[in-house]
Protein backbone atom coordinates (compact mmCIF):
# COMPACT_ATOMS: atom_id res chain seq x y z
CA UNK A 1 0.00 0.00 0.00
CA UNK A 2 2.70 2.26 0.83
CA UNK A 3 4.50 1.93 -2.92
CA UNK A 4 1.19 2.25 -4.38
CA UNK A 5 0.32 5.47 -2.65
CA UNK A 6 3.64 7.10 -3.57
CA UNK A 7 2.98 6.37 -6.91
CA UNK A 8 -0.52 7.78 -7.26
CA UNK A 9 0.24 10.52 -4.24
CA UNK A 10 1.61 13.23 -7.10
CA UNK A 11 -1.15 12.86 -9.38
CA UNK A 12 -3.88 13.17 -6.31
CA UNK A 13 -1.86 16.44 -5.10
CA UNK A 14 -2.63 18.31 -8.20
CA UNK A 15 -5.90 20.04 -6.47
CA UNK A 16 -5.06 18.84 -3.09
CA UNK A 17 -3.24 21.47 -0.56
CA UNK A 18 -2.22 20.04 3.04
CA UNK A 19 -3.48 16.44 3.06
CA UNK A 20 0.47 15.66 3.71
CA UNK A 21 -0.02 15.05 7.22
CA UNK A 22 -2.80 12.83 6.32
CA UNK A 23 -0.98 10.36 3.70
CA UNK A 24 1.62 10.44 6.54
CA UNK A 25 -0.74 9.34 9.10
CA UNK A 26 -2.26 6.16 6.23
CA UNK A 27 1.88 5.55 5.41
CA UNK A 28 2.41 4.95 9.26
CA UNK A 29 -1.43 2.94 10.18
CA UNK A 30 -0.75 0.79 6.91
CA UNK A 31 2.85 -0.49 8.24
CA UNK A 32 2.23 -0.27 11.78
CA UNK A 33 -0.92 -1.87 12.37
CA UNK A 34 -2.19 -4.10 9.76
CA UNK A 35 0.31 -6.91 9.91
CA UNK A 36 -0.42 -7.11 14.06
CA UNK A 37 -4.19 -7.02 14.20
CA UNK A 38 -4.80 -8.96 17.22
CA UNK A 39 -7.90 -11.31 17.56
CA UNK A 40 -8.24 -11.19 21.21
CA UNK A 41 -10.55 -10.48 22.49
CA UNK A 42 -12.46 -10.49 19.77
CA UNK A 43 -14.48 -7.10 19.31
CA UNK A 44 -16.91 -4.91 16.77
CA UNK A 45 -16.68 -1.73 15.90
CA UNK A 46 -20.63 -0.53 14.61
CA UNK A 47 -21.91 2.93 13.15
CA UNK A 48 -24.82 3.49 15.14
CA UNK A 49 -25.89 7.00 13.52
CA UNK A 50 -24.42 9.15 10.91
CA UNK A 51 -21.91 10.74 13.24
CA UNK A 52 -21.86 7.71 16.24
CA UNK A 53 -20.02 4.98 16.30
CA UNK A 54 -19.46 2.03 19.08
CA UNK A 55 -16.60 -0.15 20.01
CA UNK A 56 -17.75 -3.24 21.53
CA UNK A 57 -14.80 -5.41 22.94
CA UNK A 58 -15.55 -9.06 24.37
CA UNK A 59 -14.62 -9.36 28.46
CA UNK A 60 -15.72 -12.10 29.98
CA UNK A 61 -14.24 -12.95 33.50
CA UNK A 62 -12.52 -8.70 33.00
CA UNK A 63 -13.92 -6.21 35.76
CA UNK A 64 -13.57 -2.31 35.65
CA UNK A 65 -10.00 -2.61 37.48
CA UNK A 66 -8.60 -5.32 34.99
CA UNK A 67 -9.25 -2.46 31.82
CA UNK A 68 -6.87 0.14 30.86
CA UNK A 69 -8.60 2.89 28.22
CA UNK A 70 -6.24 5.55 26.57
CA UNK A 71 -6.16 7.82 24.28
CA UNK A 72 -2.65 9.06 23.05
CA UNK A 73 -1.87 10.95 19.69
CA UNK A 74 -5.54 9.83 17.95
CA UNK A 75 -4.61 6.52 19.34
CA UNK A 76 -7.07 4.74 21.21
CA UNK A 77 -5.50 2.00 23.36
CA UNK A 78 -7.35 -0.66 25.29
CA UNK A 79 -5.40 -3.27 27.43
CA UNK A 80 -6.38 -5.73 29.99
CA UNK A 81 -4.84 -7.87 32.09
CA UNK A 82 -6.28 -9.83 35.23
CA UNK A 83 -4.55 -10.10 38.48
CA UNK A 84 -5.15 -13.01 40.12
CA UNK A 85 -2.95 -15.05 42.74
CA UNK A 86 -4.99 -17.70 43.25
CA UNK A 87 -4.24 -21.03 42.22
CA UNK A 88 -7.18 -22.36 40.07
CA UNK A 89 -7.95 -26.05 39.27
CA UNK A 90 -9.40 -26.23 36.51
CA UNK A 91 -10.77 -29.75 35.15
CA UNK A 92 -11.27 -27.55 31.65
CA UNK A 93 -10.06 -23.64 31.15
CA UNK A 94 -11.85 -22.38 27.79
CA UNK A 95 -12.47 -18.99 29.14
CA UNK A 96 -9.06 -16.90 27.82
CA UNK A 97 -8.12 -13.80 30.46
CA UNK A 98 -4.52 -13.38 29.33
CA UNK A 99 -3.37 -10.11 29.04
CA UNK A 100 -4.15 -7.93 26.19
CA UNK A 101 -3.87 -4.21 23.58
CA UNK A 102 -5.92 -3.62 20.85
CA UNK A 103 -4.75 -0.11 19.43
CA UNK A 104 -7.53 1.50 17.52
CA UNK A 105 -6.51 4.51 15.18
CA UNK A 106 -9.10 7.50 15.17
CA UNK A 107 -9.86 10.37 13.29
CA UNK A 108 -9.10 14.06 14.49
CA UNK A 109 -12.59 14.57 14.18
CA UNK A 110 -13.80 11.61 16.65
CA UNK A 111 -14.16 12.02 20.35
CA UNK A 112 -14.63 9.19 22.76
CA UNK A 113 -17.22 10.18 24.73
CA UNK A 114 -17.78 7.55 26.99
CA UNK A 115 -17.10 3.95 28.02
CA UNK A 116 -19.38 1.08 30.09
CA UNK A 117 -18.76 -2.73 30.95
CA UNK A 118 -22.23 -4.39 30.87
CA UNK A 119 -22.40 -8.19 31.44
CA UNK A 120 -18.78 -8.74 30.05
CA UNK A 121 -19.17 -6.38 27.22
CA UNK A 122 -16.95 -3.09 26.98
CA UNK A 123 -18.91 -0.71 24.94
CA UNK A 124 -17.14 2.52 24.25
CA UNK A 125 -18.74 5.23 22.59
CA UNK A 126 -17.41 7.66 19.93
CA UNK A 127 -19.26 10.41 18.07
CA UNK A 128 -17.65 12.24 14.90
CA UNK A 129 -17.65 16.09 14.91
CA UNK A 130 -17.51 18.69 12.56
CA UNK A 131 -15.45 22.19 13.50
CA UNK A 132 -16.95 25.14 12.74
CA UNK A 133 -14.25 25.91 10.14
CA UNK A 134 -14.69 22.36 8.37
CA UNK A 135 -18.43 23.54 7.67
CA UNK A 136 -19.54 24.41 4.94
CA UNK A 137 -19.67 28.53 4.74
CA UNK A 138 -20.70 30.99 1.96
CA UNK A 139 -18.29 33.20 0.94
CA UNK A 140 -19.04 37.22 0.09
CA UNK A 141 -17.22 38.99 -3.13
CA UNK A 142 -16.88 42.32 -3.16
CA UNK A 143 -17.15 43.93 -6.00
CA UNK A 144 -14.47 47.41 -6.61
CA UNK A 145 -17.23 49.97 -5.09
CA UNK A 146 -17.73 48.18 -1.88
CA UNK A 147 -13.96 47.58 -1.23
CA UNK A 148 -13.11 51.45 -1.60
CA UNK A 149 -16.51 52.40 0.37
CA UNK A 150 -15.75 49.98 3.27
CA UNK A 151 -11.76 51.25 3.15
CA UNK A 152 -13.49 54.88 3.64
CA UNK A 153 -15.36 54.03 6.54
CA UNK A 154 -12.31 52.52 8.04
CA UNK A 155 -10.21 55.21 7.82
Amino acid sequence: MTNDLDKIWPSLTKGAIGFDDLVNRIKKFNAGTLPTVPTYPPYNIKKTDENTYVIEVALAGFSKNDITLELRDSTLVISGSIKSNEQNDYIFNGIADRAFTHRFTLADTIEVKNADLINGMLKIWLEKFIPESSKPKIIDINDGSETKSKKKDVA
